[in-house]
């Protein structure tokens, strides 16, 4: 018996570190650009178009306010459509990935605005094409401050990795609920919140490692 609640614990585990890895690079890669398309867009950015931008952070915030446990069961028929299943492991990345590209996409925008304005001036003067600007000032000047972000985004998929396995998403959220609450073991359940707290700790001590090594000294 114990070997086999260790083999389970130890297969949630992978598929909680699988979704929360995979969504989260998902989502950068979405979110990213569309942090940077927001900041550009604003009234008086290097791309500045006001009516685009209103309509990016009209959808941000849409997809944001939404609860998570309400767009895990929202886009279930997308969910089917994208890998042919609602439960599961690959089915819990899609509302994931979801919910981290627009978290990021402000993360991503606060951290962009904290830039001095007067470099993005400079380089404009200098005759700067928009990408080298983005590619040379913005993102160098605001790395630190994405990879805290960054941060803040796979501890909180940790969360709603774990609030996807109420409809069957796997991971160590599906250990406790179906056999630490449904069939009352409390200790398992004391055990994947134990694991999970350690888990968060070790990715927030991990990042903000990171912030300290990039960030201007």
């Amino acid at each position: 018996m114990f070997d086999e609640m260790t083999s389970m614990f130890v297969q949630s585990f992978w598929e909680t570190l699988e979704m929360v890895i995979v969504s989260g690079v998902l989502g950068a890669l979405a979110g990213l650009p569309l942090g940077v398309l927001i900041f550009l867009t604003e009234r008086g950015g290097v791309l500045e178009n006001v009516t685009a931008n209103r309509v990016m952070g009209a959808i941000v915030n849409a997809v944001r306010s939404v609860p998570f446990i309400i767009l895990l069961v929202a886009v279930i028929p997308f969910t089917r459509l994208v890998v042919g299943t609602s439960i599961g492991t690959a089915a819990a990345i899609v509302p994931l990935t979801i919910a981290a590209a627009p978290f990021i996409a402000r993360l991503v925008e606060t951290a962009l605005r904290e830039v001095d304005r007067g470099l993005i001036e400079t380089a404009q003067a200098l005759g700067a094409t928009t990408s080298q600007i983005v590619f040379k000032v913005l993102l160098p000047e605001a790395l630190p401050g994405v990879l805290a972000g960054l941060t803040i985004t796979f501890v909180s998929l940790v969360g709603y990795s774990a609030m996807a396995g109420a409809i069957g998403g796997g991971g160590l959220g599906d250990l406790g609920i179906r056999y630490g609450y449904q069939r009352f073991l409390p200790e398992v359940m004391l055990t994947v919140v134990v694991i999970l707290i350690v888990f968060v700790q070790l990715v927030q001590s991990f990042g903000d490692w990171l912030v300290r090594r990039l960030s201007h000294r």
